[in-house]
């Protein structure tokens, strides 16, 4: 239900409150921060497991590895994707821009939203009185945005190329709170005969979230009769991380076509629910391929999420998350499909997500 009780408040209010110096706000830093931007965008990528680092050459590449962005085609490559989570009650959306400037270099814009919206606030459904009253009820929305700038350029040595992300995180639940944030991501590519190599670096500098709550007398009261406590501002950092990727591709004719990619996703916080865990350290691998045909058709798959989940006896079971995907490229056109899921476990569905891309070139001679 999207029903705004004193826990759900609660809930969307828990930012780490932390202060002092950049090294005890890493010590103290959640694991998991603004993971709306770990959903990832573009059904291509999302279709072959995420493991897209050293493939990406596209606008979408602004999201996976910003030094992708030198594979666009065209004077101008529009991108957007949308997607719906948990029963549609979360919608996914994203847009994304590259323009290259010079035969060096391109530049991106990136925009994503997750929220959740028209959730019902039942604050006032009581009166003081005692009497239910529902034309009490108000609504409100939860938003996650980001905003990507984007640069890639070649580099002098043949096949390297680097890019980076600036971003900006906008968070806001209805009146009652907001936060933004700033980060930097910055990624290198390299390109030898069939084969591509990636890195990336997430939040380099780590991204930090300030939050701020602004709660009305009536919701201040309703909390402490419930005995919820009052959210305070905060500021909430996302730690680094570090991913890396390579990629293969192989021809078996002149129209059939395969690439294979793996990524390994490397986060430094302590022990995760990953594949690779240990106290200080985590991996996260990927892989997924792409078989195409005449560069019209494509068929993708992939499986990542790979997790031990622990039943009642105590037994760990190793699970993944499969995902697959369709393309189809008419000329300047690309229409993309996926079938996966934001989660693992049994309780969660899949979506079907879409993503949308057009390459606009110029008239000739203007």
């Amino acid at each position: 239900m999207k029903t705004l009780s004193v826990s759900v408040v609660r809930g969307l209010a828990a930012a780490v409150t932390m202060a002092g110096t950049v090294g005890a706000l890493a010590q103290d830093a959640p694991k998991y921060s603004n993971e709306f931007l770990t959903i990832g965008v573009g059904a291509q990528a999302l279709g072959m497991g995420q493991a897209i680092t050293a493939n990406i050459s596209d606008v979408n590449a602004g999201y996976w590895n910003p030094a992708g962005l030198l594979g666009v085609q065209g004077d101008l490559q529009i991108g957007a994707m949308h997607s719906e989570f948990f029963a549609g009650i979360a919608k996914y959306d994203h847009i994304g821009i590259a323009k290259p400037i010079d035969s060096t270099s391109v530049i991106g814009f990136s925009y994503i939203r997750f929220g959740v919206d028209n959730i019902p606030n039942t604050i006032d459904l009581i009166d003081n009185a005692g009497n239910l009253n529902y034309d009490r009820i108000t609504s409100f929305s939860a938003t996650d945005n980001a905003f990507l700038i984007s640069y890639a350029r070649k580099l002098s040595v043949p096949g390297l190329s680097l890019g980076g992300n600036a971003k900006v995180i906008y968070r806001r639940v209805g009146d009652f709170g907001q936060a933004w944030g700033f980060g930097l991501d910055a990624g290198l590519q390299y390109k030898r005969k069939n084969w591509r190599f990636a890195a990336v670096a997430r939040d380099v500098t780590g991204t930090f979230n300030a939050w701020t709550y602004t709660l009305d007398q009536r919701t201040i009261e309703v909390f402490q009769q419930t005995g919820n406590e009052l959210p305070e501002n905060s500021v909430e950092v996302t730690l680094p991380r570090l991913v890396l990727g390579a990629a293969r591709g192989f021809r078996f004719n002149e129209k059939l076509g395969l690439v294979a990619g793996v990524d390994v996703e490397n986060t430094f916080d302590g022990p995760r629910n990953t594949l690779i865990s240990t106290g200080t350290w985590s991996a996260d691998p990927r892989a997924g391929i792409e078989l195409s045909y005449a560069n019209i058709v494509y068929l993708r798959g992939g499986v990542n999420m790979f997790q031990y989940i622990t039943d009642l006896d105590g037994e760990r079971t190793l699970t993944m998350q499969p995902n697959l995907g369709l393309g189809l490229r008419i000329k300047s056109f690309h229409l993309d499909y996926a079938l996966s899921r934001i989660a693992e476990g049994d309780e969660q569905l899949f979506s079907n997500i879409f993503s949308l891309r057009f390459d606009l070139f110029k008239k000739s001679g203007s």
